[in-house]
């Protein structure tokens, strides 16, 4: 099913954050119907460094198709700003989608821009943004392909900007409403009040970013239709990598560590390692 089908029916939909094969992998096995890959979580991961704008168009396709030559669900992918201007986002689009890319998230900050719980943001006039989503609409292929606005004016303008910029983008043909880091309940009762039923909207949960942290059923409550929680795997296996470090140089083995661990046959149980030789087998060229 793809996303804008799913989002006809009834209930939200929760997307985990990912940012590679192995932690899409565990995701697709735990249940999720679509998965959100976190352009913050590539330039945790991928670069160690935090989410100013360093990541780069290439870096986010190549990890998109790796992501998807390994599961099969939905993915949204974080645009940022498109990379430049409308003719960028335009190359972002057929670049994301030939990854294998199922909505694209575009958001109205400057270039370079800066994770949206970050303080000092700046945005571009909402008239370029809304020039960027049309020429993104222009040149996807398929008409399956979402895609998300996003607008950080609440930071830097306030909430009523934001919900003035919403309605510009709306306009614009977005097929998905994102206001970024609402502060309060208030807030997010305002953006629901306002575009609830109209479009679908996109909540956004960071661990000790500007929103309250609500859970998918709480978020569905107030009107939203999608959750993400983009960087928390990042910051869990941040921790676990750190303890785990830590604990290895104290002790020079893993041993203490153990219990925290998959050992050999059960990460290779979760990767399907198993299936995937035998699968290889098939094509050994041996007697029919």
């Amino acid at each position: 099913m793809s996303l804008r089908t799913r989002l006809t029916a009834p209930g939200i939909v929760l997307a985990p954050g990912v940012y590679d094969g192995l932690t899409a992998l565990l995701a697709q096995a735990a249940g999720f119907e679509a998965l959100y890959l976190s352009g913050a979580a590539v330039a945790y991961t991928r670069l160690g460094r935090p989410d100013i704008g360093l990541t780069s168009v290439s870096e986010m396709a190549d990890t998109m198709a790796l992501i998807r030559d390994r599961v099969d669900l939905p993915v949204i992918i974080d645009a940022d700003t498109g990379f430049g201007n409308a003719l960028n986002a335009q190359r972002t689009m057929r670049l994301y989608e030939r990854a294998g890319a199922s909505a694209l998230q575009l958001e109205d900050q400057t270039y370079p821009k800066r994770c949206g719980h970050l303080q000092d943001k700046s945005l571009i006039p909402a008239a370029e943004m809304a020039g960027k989503i049309a020429a993104m609409a222009d040149a996807r292929t398929s008409a399956e392909t979402l895609i998300i606005a996003r607008t950080d004016a609440i930071a830097v303008d306030g909430i009523d900007a934001a919900l003035e910029r919403g309605e510009a983008y709306v306009t614009a043909g977005a097929d998905v409403l994102f206001i970024e880091a609402p502060r309060s309940a208030d807030e997010q009762a305002r953006i629901t009040t306002q575009f609830a039923g109209r479009v679908p909207l996109l909540a956004n949960m960071v661990e000790g970013g500007a929103t309250p942290i609500g859970a998918a059923t709480e978020l569905e409550a107030l009107g939203f239709d999608i959750v993400i929680f983009p960087g928390g795997i990042v910051r869990a296996l941040a921790r676990t990598a750190e303890d785990y470090y830590q604990s290895l140089a104290s002790h020079g083995t893993t041993r203490p560590f153990s219990d925290r661990m998959f050992d050999f046959d059960g990460l290779n149980q979760r990767l399907g390692t198993a299936d995937l030789l035998a699968r290889g087998k098939d094509y050994d060229g041996g007697d029919a």
